[in-house]
Order: structure tokens, then sequence, then C-alpha cells
């Protein structure tokens, strides 16, 4: 059996070495290791994958036992179990068909339960992957909590729903609504951005991926990406390669979430790659 296990607490001698104890009394082989201390919190943040021949049971019982005195959170999770995610969407594509077909061919490891639309317009091409769609009202949350809860989501993935979460479900899913923003955050705010972005003769134009808080468009960054452009650009031409950095960036994040790469620390992320 092949296990992920995360950790996160106060940087203290000895966890290192705890958690490969550990490890080892679950007759358990180290495949993959990463760690980090954060100089300005002294959070250390830990992502080990093991193989062992013990059940996952057993082997969050000795790593409980051996890691106790440090006070982490410990995650333990199989490797081979994708963690269910809910796509929520409005018009735009290009995300949603980047995430079908990732997960379609095998490199994108979660479970889409279903995805959540105030739009008809991409029914079809849900459906077509076998995949649930369901078309609700714009601030329809209460369908939204449902399907979280007979569904046992994991997270939400905003793949361009254009509409903003209350503050209630974005405490609710703390770390665990992942957001694309048309911009290199902090940039231009509110409507048409690349028509921003073009009047003001901007040289570079990207898109962010966050998690998503009660404070619109500021919650910690998850991964981002640009690209350069020229005064030649015009905003048709920006806004398609927006979108293509747009889907990349969601992509990449939602994998990293996926594979536990992804630790938060105060309002910032540490991200192993």
């Amino acid at each position: 059996m092949e296990l992920i296990l995360t950790l996160q607490c106060q940087d203290q001698p000895g966890i290192v070495n705890a958690i490969t104890s550990a490890i080892l009394e679950c007759s358990g082989n180290i495949i993959e290791n990463q760690q980090f201390t954060d100089p300005i919190t002294n959070d250390f943040v830990m992502r080990t994958k093991f193989e062992t021949s013990l059940d996952i049971d057993s082997s969050r019982k000795i790593i409980d036992k051996f890691g106790e005195k440090f006070k982490p959170s410990i995650n333990l999770r199989e490797s081979s179990k994708f963690k269910r995610a809910l796509i929520l969407v409005s018009k735009e594509s290009h995300c949603l068909r980047d995430l079908l077909y990732l997960k379609e061919i095998g490199e994108l490891p979660i479970e889409i339960s279903m995805v959540l639309s105030n739009h008809d317009d991409l029914a079809d091409l849900v459906q077509a992957h076998g995949i649930k769609f369901q078309k609700i009202d714009n601030k329809d949350e209460k369908k939204i909590a449902e399907v979280i809860e007979n569904s046992n989501i994991e997270f939400l993935i905003l793949a361009r729903f254009m509409q903003i979460l209350s503050p209630a479900l974005c405490s609710e899913m703390s770390g665990k609504i992942i957001n694309i923003h048309h911009s290199f955050l902090p940039g231009f705010k509110g409507a048409k951005p690349y028509h921003q972005a073009f009047e003001r003769g901007v040289k570079i134009i990207g898109a962010t991926a966050h998690f998503v808080t009660a404070d619109l468009d500021e919650g910690p960054i998850i991964e981002q990406d640009v690209s350069h452009v020229t005064h030649a650009a015009a905003p048709d031409e920006l806004i398609a390669i927006g979108r293509d950095i747009e889907r990349r960036v969601l992509s990449k994040a939602v994998k990293l979430f996926a594979e536990d790469r992804i630790f938060q620390v105060a309002n910032r992320t540490i991200v192993f790659q």
C-alpha cells in the first residue's frame, strides 16, 4: 500500500527523526519526502510518500504515537484514493474543458462527482464525459451544500464560476475552494480586465489560482503564470492568451491540491512541486 503523509506544526528538534522512525516501525519504505520551515512563522511542514505492508489504520496509530509530543496536524491517506471534487462553472468552457480532458487521460488524480452551473450552456460537454450536470440558481448555496454533504465532496473548483460565494460557505470550506482569477494578482479588478490591460499598455498578462476566502480575490495564492505581450495585441488577442494561461494555472493548482502538496501558513501557501 502507498500512503501520503502530510504534517504541520511548530518547528522543533526531532520531528523528522520521529516520523521516519514511525515509518520504519510501519515496515515502510520512503519513496518521496519534502520538508520546509517557514522563517517568519516557524511553521514546519512535511510531505512524505511511502510504501508499507500495513493497512492505513495501523499505520496511522503508529505515526500518531511517534509524533504526538510535537502536537502536529497530521493527515494520512492512500495515494490511490482520489479526492472528490465538485466543479462550479458559468458559461466559459476553457477551464472546465481542460480539467475534463486531463481527468480523462489520467493526468488529474481527482474524482469529479458533479458539475453545477448557473447556466445550461455546458451541460452537453459535461454529460459527454459521463459526469452529472445540474443547473442551479445564481445564489443557490443550499443546493451546493446538499451536493457537498450527499456526495462527500472534499473540495470545490471554481472553473470560471461568475458568482460570489457567501462568507458562511467560504468559512465552512476554508482551504478547500480553488478559484481561477483572470489576472496576475494584484491586478485589474472588476469588469473587462483585458480591456483595462490593453488601455494601460501592459507588457505581461497572467492568471492566478488561489483559495477562496470571504475577502474577494484576497485568498492565499497557489499558482500563477504570465505571458509577455506587445503593443500589437488587441483585446481579443489578450483574451485568447489569457484563457490559455487560466486553464493551465487552474489545472496545475487542482493537481497540487489533489496530491497534498499545498500547505497554508497564515495568508500564504507553501507548495511542494
